[in-house]
Formats: structure tokens, C-alpha cells, sequence
């Protein structure tokens, strides 16, 4: 397609946020639409920060396999090993792969197949969540869905259960851990977790689909292992060239199960182009919408961030 037609549909669905497309180290097409602040007017720029929602998954994946690599997990570790007597109804038999391939069963805080909408109040006391130990009474007393490795139900409250075990394990906080396995090593020096009560004046604020609302209400105050860091389109750049040539990406594209409904394959905290070679991160909550596609074939990446729901999805579907 060409780049105009990028600016078609960005008028036509009244997009807000940052496209880029690089192709083997070269930017081809980066652009920003929209205001990042509303209220006072402020342009979205291409150097602006954007919650990415389940987008931040991949990260945590990446910190638990580094606890992997040093011996202080496995795949096979369960997480009642870690646990101990907390999250009592997460069965015996669940384990960190289960829970890095959303084939856990365990129940979900916030349950992708259930009935509501990204507009809802559906989390409650938002403002608590600063912490991984502070959703312990959010995950607690949901029961299981199905038996794990049973099959795919995506989950994520998993991933803050696998935040919560790295934690244990290593004795570092969660978002330190991201912090110095996954972003310094990447050189992404404009990622980090924000909170949504305190964004500075780089990073969008999140708007409600079809309303001036902010999310503030809607999201944990700081994001944890289930997603909601705040990046750029150039740090996601940086971050799919680090994956690649380090010694992690063959183990986390791998294909472990095809899931039809979504015309899409799942590794280890990556989704995965169906038949082809592209790897995705994707993320949609109240006020963020988020992907990004990398093809280690072409080293094409394409990136879209917005700070709408679900504004990133015309011209990223358009794009990839």
C-alpha cells in the first residue's frame, strides 16, 4: 500500500498515534497522528509514549526465561512450588510453561472470555495495584477454568502469577527485573512502567473509546506482568532487533499451539503469524491499542501505537 493511504485511513477512523515501518535498519514510514492530551491540546509526536497493554507480555516472558537460563525456574516448575499456601485454587500440576502458554486453566481477574467491554469498570480499586503482591487478593478465590494443558484460554492473570513467581524466586521486583533483563539490555531507554495517575508530559494519556474519559479508572495504576508499559515505536525497533540476536528467539516463537479463532499461533508470551515467519506483540485495553510485527526473514517491523481503543487496528491490519 502506499504511505498515502496510511494517512486515508488515519482520517477516516480519526486515528490518534505513531505509525512506523522499518525495513532491514531502515525507516521507511513513521508518522504521528492526534493528541496525546486533549484537554490541553498537546500533539501526539513520533517520540510520544503509549501504554501498549498485553503488548508488555512478551517482556515478562523474557524476564522469566532469563531466571530460566540462571537456573532459578524451569519450565517445568510449578507454580504451587512458589506459592507456597497463596492463590490456593491455581491446581498442583500448573506449571511456568502453562502459564507462559496461556494453557494454565487457572482463573482469570480479568477473564478475556467473559461479557464485558473495554469501557467497563470491571478491576475495582485500580488505584492499590502498585505492586505484584497487591493483586494476591485480586487473583485469589477464582476458580479453575479447565485442567492445565487442556487447552488455549487466554489468561492474564497468568502473567502476573509468573510476575509474582520471578519475584520469589529472585528476590528483585518485577518491573526492576524488565528493567535490567529485557530493556537496558535492548537499549530502550524511553520504556519504562508509568504510572497512569503521574504520566509525564512525553506519554499520551489513554481516551475511552467514543468519549473524552481517560482510563485512570480503568487500569492498574502501574502496569505489571500482564501488560500496560508505556514504549515508543522506535524502542519497539530496538527491542525486535535485540530479540533476534540474542539467544532467546528461538525458544519464544516456536510454535506450542495453533489458535484457530484468532487465525493465529502462540509461543512463549509471542503470537505468531498463522502459516508465515512474523512474530507479533499486540495489545487492546481501555485507551491503548497496540501492535507490532516483525518478520526476522525480511527485518521488515511494523509498528502501531494509539492511545484510543481500538484505534490502532484499521491501518495495522492495513500494514501487516
Amino acid at each position: 500500500m502506499s504511505w498515502a493511504q496510511i494517512d486515508e485511513i488515519a482520517a477516516e477512523t480519526d486515528f490518534s498515534g505513531v505509525v512506523r515501518v522499518d525495513h532491514a535498519g531502515d525507516v521507511e514510514f513513521e508518522k504521528a497522528y492526534g493528541l496525546a492530551n486533549r484537554a490541553y491540546g498537546v500533539p501526539n509526536t513520533v517520540d510520544t509514549r503509549f501504554g501498549i497493554a498485553s503488548g508488555g507480555k512478551g517482556f515478562t516472558a523474557l524476564a522469566v526465561l532469563s531466571l530460566v537460563h540462571e537456573g532459578l525456574l524451569s519450565l517445568d516448575t510449578t507454580a504451587r512450588s512458589v506459592l507456597g499456601g497463596d492463590l490456593p485454587l491455581i491446581a498442583a500440576g500448573v506449571t511456568v510453561e502453562h502459564l507462559l502458554t496461556h494453557t494454565s486453566g487457572i482463573g482469570d481477574y480479568l477473564d478475556e472470555e467473559g461479557d464485558w467491554e473495554a469501557n467497563d469498570y470491571v478491576i475495582g480499586a485500580v488505584h492499590v495495584l502498585t505492586t505484584t503482591e497487591a493483586f494476591l487478593p485480586l487473583l485469589d478465590g477464582i476458580p479453575t477454568k479447565f485442567e492445565a494443558g487442556e487447552r488455549f484460554g487466554y489468561c492474564n492473570g497468568g502473567f502476573v502469577v509468573l510476575a509474582l513467581l520471578a519475584e520469589r524466586v529472585s528476590g528483585r521486583a518485577y518491573h526492576d527485573l524488565v528493567r535490567e533483563r529485557v530493556l537496558a539490555p535492548a537499549g530502550m531507554t524511553r520504556t519504562d512502567f508509568l504510572r497512569s495517575d503521574e504520566l509525564p508530559g512525553d506519554a499520551a494519556v489513554g481516551y475511552l473509546e467514543d468519549s473524552d474519559r481517560t482510563n485512570v479508572f480503568h487500569l492498574p495504576v502501574l502496569a505489571n506482568g500482564d501488560g500496560g508499559i508505556h514504549t515508543t515505536a522506535g524502542d519497539m525497533t530496538k527491542f525486535w532487533h535485540a530479540l533476534f540476536a540474542g539467544p532467546d528467539a528461538p525458544l519464544v516463537t516456536a510454535p506450542r499451539h495453533h489458535v484457530p479463532e484468532e487465525s493465529l499461533r502462540y509461543g512463549l508470551g509471542f503470537w505468531l503469524h498463522e502459516t508465515g515467519d512474523e512474530v507479533i506483540l499486540a495489545g487492546y485495553d481501555a485507551g491503548a491499542s497496540f501492535k507490532s510485527t516483525h518478520d526476522p526473514r525480511t527485518g521488515r517491523t511494523v509498528t502501531v501505537l494509539s492511545n484510543t481503543s481500538p484505534g490502532a487496528w484499521p491501518i495495522a491490519r492495513a500494514l501487516t
